[in-house]
């Protein structure tokens, strides 16, 4: 794998290296008990050992990995409790923001919507995995933008790193991707027509899929 390091001067180092690392864990470089070797990492970024492990150690607190006897970090692996716990509070956050976003979206806000609908599913023919994860992610933020609720924003904005590495396991199984193209038009289409009961629900359904989905692959790690 070539990982690349994202100068910024105004971090140091083993602040630069952790998001570099972090990254490409919750885009899926590294697989779920994949072992990060500290030597291998850093002649890869062009660095000493030192912010390596500083990094490593970080990632350790943010239970992105943890450390096993006589072997060393290794990516944790993603476990059906942390997935629940995850998508509990999503489901939660995604339905309240649909249905405030039914009743307060702008003639902006429904075209934004539109167009983010449109390049999800040119994103989807497209089958590049990256782009139909950030292709979601704004579908997403568009609805979460148009509830007009800053303190609602905030949250889902923070929620949003820790369900980043679910959501490349649902969009990785190809077999779904015409459900969620499907989920995407109807969930459109009932903010459009604000029909917040609808919204909810194809809200509530489409989190559920995703969850399923992931669970379902969850048994590729163990």
């Amino acid at each position: 794998m070539k990982l690349e390091l994202s100068v910024d001067e105004y971090l140091p180092l083993r602040e630069v290296v952790f998001k570099t690392l972090r990254q490409a864990i919750i885009r899926g470089e590294f697989q779920p008990g994949e072992r990060l070797m500290e030597e291998t990492i850093a002649k890869n970024l062009g660095v000493s050992r030192t912010p390596v492990r500083e990094a490593i150690r970080m990632l350790e607190l943010e239970g992105l990995v943890v450390m096993i006897p006589r072997r060393g970090a290794e990516v944790a692996r993603i476990t059906v409790k942390d997935l629940k716990d995850a998508l509990e509070v999503r489901m939660a956050l995604e339905a309240l923001s649909v249905k405030l976003a039914c009743e307060r979206i702008d003639d902006e806000g429904k075209r934004r919507l539109m167009d983010a609908c449109v390049k999800f599913r040119e994103a989807i023919n497209s089958k590049l995995v990256p782009a139909i994860v950030e292709c979601d992610e704004k579908f997403h933020d568009v609805i979460f933008q148009s509830t007009n609720n800053k303190r609602l924003i905030t949250i889902t904005q923070n929620l949003r790193e820790q369900v980043y590495r679910y959501r490349f396991e649902y969009v990785k199984d190809f077999s779904y991707h015409d459900n969620l193209i499907r989920e995407h038009d109807q969930i459109t289409r009932a903010v459009l027509m604000r029909d917040s009961e609808t919204a909810v629900q194809v809200m509530e359904s489409h989190i559920y899929n995703q969850e399923q989905i992931v669970i379902k692959n969850i048994g590729s790690y163990e």
